[in-house]
């Protein structure tokens, strides 16, 4: 009798631990905590997470076919997309041409930079490619600086008109002859003895003015940003009317130029001065004659270190960059031919099955994108059985370490810390994260977990939560 009611109380304890256990189709219940806590409803959120392998059945799932806004996760689609057509060795080519003879070191003529859509051509660069162009004998130019844009043909929009933050750079437009992401660095450094944060501003904009100091005070340093009273309204200065905190130390201020159709000319004019170059005309816009001869290529970083910064930093115009040359080789990349590129290898690599993403811009800085968490998961899973399989885990930001989710995986003995590969988004109404997490028993699983809502960014904790979730599991 006594192994009966034994035998009776395990099969009790058997199916007690079987129902406490989130079936598929149920949020574990520190998500559902979290959610609770942050006053979001369970419905708000989306999730999936499943083995890594093809066939895997998802450990959760809720909500894997409804089409959602992904914000910069939509940055794995144009990421992948791109190492698996392009290649990791993929390089852009900024190109100095010149119909104009050299003579003792001056060119007779005029000298074309013509855009290949670099999307890093940022100052070390670009001074270490002025550097070769000199050291090939070009030290001034007697004629004008032309600026070759041509090779994108992207709508013109304000850089405010998706947020009205059109002073910040994630807002920078894609660009064929993008110039330092079209972005000013502000540097402040306090000086007591003097009274001032003095200002030192690059790359050097021809014609642009800055305050070389700001008045210093002692108050606590609190929106440092907002307390320097910066006035942007006119192109050719930057004026500081308010003060800087000297307990803010020394800062860095990211700005996107006020006029960004006139920064490319002004940088490159104020670096070529900068590096001891010569130039007699003036700065111009214009396309490269066919007789002109190429005088110089200078090519981009690899794809591969490219993509790690698109998603490791969810930089907007460098995947906007990418995904425009999706649409290679044609002469003028545009964004509907990139579309089409998209779509195309979607349904060779995914089948007519998997719902194909709503492709904008290919950033997710957009009303429109959208995509399923489902479609993720392929996603995922074919970029884990890619030959290039590390090179797409490690563009990825790792959680606890850097990127944009240095913040994440936080707590005291928490096992996602350095054990996950993450693509964060967010937007107003949108949070979420997705890639790729090692399990404490070392199973590799994919997961993906966004929130909808108005509240959405008050939801951090519950996308922790699923990233926490999912590492602690031993199936």
């Amino acid at each position: 009798m006594r192994w009966r009611v034994w035998g009776l109380c395990a099969v009790l304890l058997a199916h007690t631990a079987v129902a406490a256990r989130p079936t598929a189709s149920q949020l574990p219940p520190s998500v559902k905590q979290a959610l609770q806590a942050a006053r979001l409803p369970a419905k708000a959120m989306t999730v999936v997470v499943a083995p890594v392998g093809p066939t895997g059945q998802p450990l959760l799932s809720i909500g894997a076919d409804r089409s959602i806004n992904p914000a910069s996760v939509m940055k794995l689609v144009t990421t992948y997309a791109a190492l698996d057509l392009l290649g990791p060795e993929h390089r852009w080519q900024t190109g100095f041409y010149s119909n104009a003879p050299v003579l003792r070191g001056v060119l007779q003529g005029d000298l074309y930079v013509r855009g290949g859509g670099d999307p890093k051509w940022v100052l070390e660069r670009i001074q270490a490619d002025f550097a070769a162009l000199q050291n090939q004998g070009v030290l001034a130019i007697a004629g004008d600086l032309v600026l070759d844009h041509s090779g994108f043909a992207v709508p013109v929009v304000a850089p405010g008109d998706f947020d009205g933050e059109h002073l910040r750079p994630y807002n920078v437009t894609p660009d064929a002859l993008l110039v330092n992401f079209k972005s000013v660095l502000l540097h402040f450094t306090p000086d007591p003895e003097a009274g001032v944060a003095h200002v030192r501003s690059e790359p050097p904009l021809a014609g642009l003015t800055v305050d070389a100091s700001v008045p210093l005070t002692t108050r606590a340093c609190v929106d440092w940003r907002t307390r320097l009273q910066a006035d942007f309204s006119d192109p050719n200065a930057i004026r500081l009317l308010g003060s800087y905190a000297q307990q803010c130390g020394e800062q860095v201020w990211p700005v996107a130029y006020q006029d960004p159709t006139s920064y490319a000319a002004r940088a490159l004019e104020g670096l070529w001065r900068q590096s001891g170059g010569g130039l007699t005309g003036r700065v111009r816009t214009g396309t490269t004659p066919t007789s002109a001869r190429l005088l110089l290529a200078a090519d981009s970083l690899p794809l591969s270190d490219i993509i790690a910064d698109v998603n490791q930093f969810s930089n907007n115009v460098m995947a906007q960059q990418v995904f425009l040359s999706l649409g290679a080789p044609t002469e003028v990349a545009q964004f509907e031919r990139s579309r089409e590129v998209l779509g195309r290898w979607w349904t060779q690599t995914f089948g007519a099955k998997v719902a194909a993403p709503v492709v904008d811009n290919g950033s997710g800085l957009s009303r429109q994108e959208r995509v399923t968490p489902q479609a993720l998961l392929h996603l995922l899973r074919h970029a884990a059985q890619h030959p290039e399989a590390l090179t797409f885990q490690l563009s990825l930001a790792v959680a606890g370490v850097n990127g944009t989710t240095r913040r994440m995986a936080q707590r005291p003995n928490s096992l996602a810390n350095g054990r996950a590969w993450i693509k964060t988004g967010t937007l107003r109404d949108v949070a979420g994260i997705a890639g790729y997490v090692d399990t404490r028993t070392g199973q590799r699983l994919v997961i993906i977990a966004f929130i909808h809502h108005e509240r959405a960014n008050q939801g951090r904790a519950a996308l922790d939560a699923v990233l926490e979730w999912a590492a602690e599991q031993r199936r």
